[in-house]
């Protein structure tokens, strides 16, 4: 892991992960782009979707990647999440069969009982990779996948820009964010017992630059990335 203050452009006042997305949810909605998780996930090629009856939607978050599983066929979906606020809003929406508060690291799942999990836009608030990657691999089914979708470590460091959100009172607020290298995914993943069978990395470009006119300047740096893990 790299430290992000070096990068840190920004210098917005910082709240944990639980406090910033309690504060966030009622906007959250609205400033998250598909580009950057769900047109990256509809970009695998080796997760069969609609053949999975059950995953498991680890920082499930206000719903968005449950309801987008549930579109593509998935037949249940189970969720965890550390904030109440976010799981109200996921309850609210229908798309998972359980809601679960808890940690990521120990979500109180059953064991070898998902043939997918996945997990989006979470990874740069974890302070350690490992307790996610050895989670997920509990929670899969022999032959499962572990599928991981984030903001990728080189447009952190480029952009140098923390996640953020703008509070109530019209203030920028960072949640804590660090900056994992490709290399640290591979390091988890492999020493939990993944083997890596898909990995892709979507870039700044013209789609982007429509959205976003200002990362004209980012153009062509990897925004996001997707890792697809098989359990043997």
């Amino acid at each position: 892991m790299v430290d992000f203050a070096q990068f840190d452009t920004r210098g917005y006042p910082t709240v944990d992960v639980r406090t910033g997305y309690a504060a966030w949810v009622g906007s959250y909605e609205n400033t998250v782009e598909d580009l950057m998780d769900l047109d990256v996930l509809a970009s695998l090629t080796t997760p069969a979707w609609a053949d999975v009856d059950r995953a498991a939607d680890l920082a499930c978050g206000t719903g968005r990647t449950g309801a987008w599983l549930r579109a593509q066929g998935v037949h249940a979906v189970d969720g965890v999440d550390l904030t109440p606020e976010m799981l109200a809003v996921a309850r609210s929406r229908g798309n998972h069969a359980r809601l679960v508060e808890g940690d990521l690291a120990a979500t109180g799942l059953d064991a070898d009982a998902y043939p997918l999990v996945i997990t989006s836009l979470v990874d740069e608030h974890l302070p350690s990779l490992q307790p996610l990657y050895r989670e997920a691999f509990r929670l899969a089914t022999p032959g499962g996948l572990f599928v991981l979708v984030g903001l990728h470590p080189q447009f952190i460091m480029a952009a140098g820009m923390p996640t953020h959100f703008t509070a109530a009172d019209g203030s920028e607020l960072a949640i804590t964010t660090h900056v994992h290298l490709v290399s640290d995914h591979v390091t988890a993943g492999l020493a939990a017992g993944w083997q890596l069978a898909e990995m892709r990395e979507r870039v700044v470009d013209d789609v982007w630059v429509a959205k976003k006119p200002k990362w004209e300047r980012f153009r062509g740096q990897p925004v996001s990335a997707a890792y697809v893990w098989r359990k043997p």
